[in-house]
């Protein structure tokens, strides 16, 4: 049974670099062309494309099938996509030019490729090797690192519509070699490329990490520089039980990026909340810790009867703000400078929100912050948590697990929580009900209601 007219396989299996296989000769770059076309000839319906594993003939890569034939393509350029999709999907013609109908050969080099891999797995059993996915964890840093001084420094700009490292080096006000050096770690990792001695923006990064463009969230990606900064602490960390203060946390430019990345995160998720909450009877909502305002926004264009009204730190509040106007919904959202842990909430609200914000804080510190919601809280009121959920024993989900260590290392006595304690701190709090709701991506409601 086929659902599908044509289904297509492309390897895109990674390997160890300077072995061979389809990801290095380009299958990424086919699989794209390759959904570019189908999508341009309105065959989304009719046709699947799917990522495979190794299919043991690397040499030929990249390489693809198609079926219902069974049709075999290697060495498949982005280039002979619209080809492949004119002519076969649509014509029903497989192209003689790229098909690979020697099946003993086939055989023949899967078969040897195989025998050849498990050869070289024994052999780094036997001597002790560590394992790939090991190395990669323990190295993983360091095309990290390098994206990230990039942002800092940003290179993507200096670079611009093509630049040499001498150039690159001026406008950044940095060494000319080490520039180079970082320019070719760059266009190792697919960042840039390079022509001569002319560097070039990919069209990834010329859309998001270069000044001025549409979609430009360099100013946001700052924040997960500062991050990696305070990781850097870790071991100490652990040492000490918290975290060690940096300086550069307390200055307007780490506000201004922490928001903007803040942002970066919320401005997608906000829409989901709304929906998932509903806007039928929310009239007032305390945005506690509103940042960006993102959520507060989301509900203003979701419902005009609804007034938002944002508490965050009296340095966010300018910022906050810049963001309500610039969204047109000033007359709606209300911004009031203050500390949660310490203000005065009010009182007659329907929707009291905490959007990634309980993770700052101490078991104590969110109990009491939910006891004073609690009492901010008109009759039927919602307290809503979104936020990172652990499992019961606290070792995944894995963004939750490792965000937990983020909170180790950025703040007093945070960390990422379960649903288990939310639950039984808002039922400490006087909540009657309390719910979970899943969400599509990382992070989940968890909605406490009173009576």
């Amino acid at each position: 049974m086929e659902p599908f007219r044509f289904h297509l396989f492309v390897c895109t299996q990674q390997k160890p670099e300077g072995v061979p296989s389809c990801a290095s000769k380009g299958s990424a770059e086919v699989l794209a062309a390759l959904e570019r076309e189908i999508q341009a000839r309105g065959l989304d319906n009719d046709v699947q494309l799917t990522t495979c594993g190794c299919m043991g003939l690397c040499d030929e890569g990249p390489v693809m099938v198609v079926y219902p034939e069974g049709a075999w393509y290697r060495r498949v350029q982005p280039s002979d996509a619209p080809e492949i999709v004119s002519q076969h999907l649509r014509e029903g013609k497989p192209l003689d030019r790229l098909i690979w109908n020697d099946a003993s050969a086939m055989k023949a080099m899967s078969i040897e490729h195989g025998e050849h891999f498990r050869q070289a797995m024994a052999a780094r059993e036997k001597a002790g090797t560590l394992p790939d996915r090991l190395n990669e964890m323990i190295r993983g840093f360091m095309p990290s690192r390098c994206v990230l001084t990039a942002l800092e420094l940003d290179i993507f700009t200096a670079v611009g519509d093509g630049a040499n490292a001498e150039q690159v080096g001026t406008r950044i006000h940095a060494n000319a070699r080490a520039a180079g050096i970082l320019l070719g770690a760059l266009v190792s990792l697919g960042l840039l490329a390079k022509t001569g001695d002319e560097y070039k923006n990919t069209p990834e990064t010329a859309r998001f990490f270069v000044q001025g463009s549409k979609d430009n969230q360099r100013n946001g990606l700052l924040h997960s520089a500062n991050i990696w900064h305070r990781w850097s602490t870790l071991t100490e960390v652990v040492r000490r039980g918290t975290h060690i203060p940096i300086d550069a946390a307390s200055t307007p430019e780490w506000t201004t990026n922490f928001i903007a990345g803040m942002q970066r995160n919320s401005k997608d998720r906000a829409p989901l909340i709304v929906k998932a909450l509903g806007t039928t009877g929310v009239r007032r909502i305390l945005d506690l810790g509103g940042g960006s305002g993102s959520y507060s926004i989301a509900f203003a264009k979701a419902s005009p009867e609804a007034q938002c009204e944002i508490l965050d730190l009296p340095e966010v509040v300018p910022l906050t703000t810049e963001y309500v106007s610039k969204a047109g919904v000033a007359e709606q959202v209300s911004i009031r400078a203050g500390d949660m842990l310490h203000d005065d909430f009010g009182s007659g609200y329907d929707i009291v929100m905490l959007n990634a914000i309980c993770h700052m804080f101490s078991e104590e510190q969110n109990l009491d912050i939910f006891r004073r919601a609690r009492k901010a809280l008109a009759p039927n009121g919602r307290l809503v948590v979104q936020d990172f959920i652990l499992n019961p024993d606290k070792t995944g989900l894995q963004h939750a697990a490792l965000f937990s260590v983020n909170m180790l290392v950025g703040t007093d006595a945070g960390a990422s929580y379960s649903e288990v304690e939310y639950a039984s701190w808002m039922k400490a709090a006087g909540f009657t009900e309390v719910n979970r709701i899943k969400l599509p991506g990382p992070s989940d409601l968890i909605v406490g209601r009173v009576k």
